[in-house]
């Protein structure tokens, strides 16, 4: 008996048809075997399977209509061009099929032939069907048509290949190879949630019989997905379940630390210190994200971690992704810890090769209770004598493999909290931090008037700089944010560096004003920062490198330039550097949005600063591979599922993946056999099994 292979062990240059040079065309969409034909899916459907008589046609329609091919004809019009039509009837009128350009069709179609046709109605003076969709009949079974009478998929194409020829391609594939696919979903499982077999799914995903059969092979479809992205996930969390360290809790320590601070912690603390406490108090590593809003106060909840371990005798490390946070931190961690003896080290590249290496000789000692750093966190040659807890600081700006290089360094599995001021909606956050615990702060510290958002068109621009002379003149500083540092010849943008001199020279010239920018040097940017945070300035002008953890409470006015040009993520973080203090402030959103969706996104800033608001908008405006990219996450985009739409399935393929894992770790019982297989070829050795 012969064996069929499996789908995804042939090439598609083996479908009768392909061959080597038009498999060259499929390599262009990401097909190589016929099992990813299989799941190049269709962008959208054509619903052609209702057939009218010509009588019943209607303008303004798309419509199907089967007739006899009356009489063709073919000239050029007085613009020179080519145009071939086809007088279509049945016994109850005509309709006129229309082609521009086309001069072959005049081969293709002639009198007597029986025809079938899809396409919009117009009327006029008579009825025409232009460019239609068609197919002839004659000798041909309706049934077995691809083109018309049947719900008809659409793909997404590349240059020469046509929708027909895909079509085709992809039928003949099915046929000659779905029931050599492996079905990677155990049988009791599809039970359970009613699941089609991924042959049914497969052979209804692109050539549905109904509306029916095609929502069961996309839930099914969908389902799979997020079922084997779902697993990765636990099998990740499963690592967490080793060994790890314990820590002790001592007496008071809590209100020791509540001690430290001149201000209630909110309730959010609270209950994200709980959290945490109860991690680490347990002997598995925390892996955690900490998501808060902007200026909800995560540092504070950091910050007891960060004593937790140090009091357990064990050292901490904070890694932030720009200089200007490092150090931040820095100063807030030492200025905190200092009268409860607790040593704090500042590593970043700005630092003197004596300092660092100094710093580096104790951390490998056991001197030093808390790092706080850059990237140089993760150089090969720092060895902490016992590393007891990362936190990662900003974690989008930083890949999978710096977070994983960062852990390895502890001799135990350390403790991880990853932090984000970066709302995530819950749907994106269980797809691609599905593996992490989750704690969430929404509310802000009490006293904070709040930011009042405005957006503003051009001619109002001397009111605004008005508006920002008055806040200064009562005591108060502003950041003025460009898009790019200098002007280029082929763009129109304003810049930093010559509104700067504007400003310098003539729109503020009897105020102290100051440029930042990236291209700057550390120690320059940091001397920059330090003088407007003690008050040596009055404006910033600055690009969006102050849109991470900056925190000057004097600051009342962030005026945004070209705001249509930035994502509502990068918008909210800036607006976030401001209303920091008792002072109400003032978000000045400058721009000249020209298309749909930049209004969209000024009009939502204005409208609230609820950044979890802001974030499912943004995620609903962009999708969820554009929010927030692969980088982070460590896997591929998703084909099929919207995490947004089908939010109710990923919950349930979640819940049977994570138990799953529980009952058979390895997934060594045979009946997971295809699930094991499905995961080793679609994610190699990012999955350890």
């Amino acid at each position: 008996m012969q064996v069929k292979k499996r789908p995804q062990d042939v090439s598609v240059r083996y479908i009768k048809g392909v061959g080597p040079k038009k498999a060259d065309l499929f390599e262009k969409i990401g097909v190589h075997s016929i099992a990813d034909l299989f799941y190049y899916l269709p962008r959208r459907y054509e619903d052609r399977s209702r057939i009218v008589k010509v009588r019943e046609l209607r303008p303004g329609g798309v419509q199907t209509v089967v007739g006899e091919v009356l009489k063709t004809n073919i000239f050029t019009a007085k613009t020179g061009t080519c145009i071939f039509e086809a007088a279509i009837g049945d016994e109850t009128s005509r309709v006129f099929a229309v082609w521009y350009n086309q001069p072959y069709m005049n081969k293709v179609l002639s009198p007597g032939q029986t025809v079938m046709l899809y396409g919009d109605v117009e009327l006029q003076k008579r009825l025409v069907i232009t460019h239609p969709a068609f197919a002839i009949l004659d000798n041909v079974d309706i049934a077995e048509s691809l083109e018309v009478g049947r719900i008809v998929p659409i793909y997404s194409l590349t240059e020469k290949l046509t929708q027909r020829y895909l079509r085709k391609t992809v039928h003949q594939a099915i046929q000659s190879y779905v029931s050599g696919a492996e079905d990677c979903l155990p049988t009791a499982l599809r039970a359970r949630h009613k699941l089609v077999d991924s042959e049914f799914a497969i052979q209804n995903i692109h050539f549905p019989r109904s509306f029916e059969n095609l929502e069961r092979a996309y839930n099914r479809l969908v389902f799979e997905e997020f079922f084997i992205l779902q697993v990765v996930m636990a099998l990740r969390r499963k690592k967490f379940a080793e060994d790890g360290i314990g820590h002790e809790l001592g007496d008071g320590l809590l209100d020791d630390f509540r001690d430290l601070f001149p201000f209630e912690l909110t309730e959010g603390q609270k209950k994200c210190i709980h959290q945490i406490e109860r991690d680490m108090l347990a002997d598995r590593p925390m892996y955690r994200l900490l998501q808060g809003d902007v200026g909800s106060g995560k540092t504070v909840v950091a910050m007891y971690a960060l004593l937790l371990t140090a009091k357990n005798g064990y050292q901490g490390t904070m890694m932030a992704p720009t200089e200007i946070l490092a150090r931040q931190h820095y100063v807030t961690l030492s200025k905190t810890f200092m009268p409860l003896g607790l040593s704090v080290r500042l590593l970043v590249n700005g630092i003197s090769r004596r300092d660092h290496d100094m710093i580096v000789g104790e951390i490998h000692k056991g001197e030093v209770d808390i790092v706080v750093g850059t990237h140089s966190l993760i150089q090969e040659k720092i060895d902490y004598k016992n590393l007891g807890l990362v936190i990662i600081d900003e974690q989008h700006k930083f890949g999978v493999a710096q977070r994983k290089e960062l852990r390895g360094k502890g001799k135990i599995i350390p403790d991880t909290l990853v932090m984000t001021a970066t709302p995530i909606p819950r749907s994106l956050a269980l797809t691609v931090y599905g593996d992490m615990d989750l704690s969430l702060m929404k509310e802000k510290p009490g006293g904070r008037l709040g930011v009042t958002t405005y957006c503003v068109t051009e001619e109002k621009r001397q009111l605004v700089y008005d508006f920002i002379r008055g806040e200064i003149e009562n005591g108060r500083q502003a950041f003025i944010v460009y898009p790019r540092i200098k002007k280029t010849a082929s763009s129109d943008l304003l810049a930093a560096e010559e509104m700067y001199k504007q400003f310098k020279g003539e729109v503020f010239k009897d105020l102290r004003v100051v440029l930042v920018h990236g291209r700057m040097k550390s120690p320059e940017k940091d001397k920059i920062m330090t003088e407007f945070r003690d008050k040596k300035f009055d404006i910033l002008i600055a690009t969006t490198i102050i849109e991470v953890g900056v925190d000057i409470p004097n600051v009342t006015v962030m005026m945004v330039e070209h705001a249509e040009r930035y994502g509502l993520a990068q918008l909210h973080q800036l607006r976030g550097r401001i209303g920091r203090g008792k002072y109400a402030s003032y978000c000045i959103l400058m721009g000249d949005p020209k298309t749909d969706a930049s209004r969209e996104r000024l009009s939502v800033m204005t409208e609230t600063d609820d950044g979890f608001k802001i974030a499912e908008k943004d995620l609903d405006l962009r999708g969820p591979g554009e929010f927030l990219g692969t980088r982070q996450s460590g896997l591929p985009e998703l084909k099929f599922g919207n995490i947004i739409r089908d939010f109710a399935i990923m919950e349930k393929a979640r819940n049977e993946a994570f138990e799953r894992i529980h009952k058979d770790p390895s997934l060594k019982d045979p009946r997971n056999g295809g699930l094991r297989r499905a995961i080793m070829e679609r994610f190699g050795g990012k999955v350890s099994l």
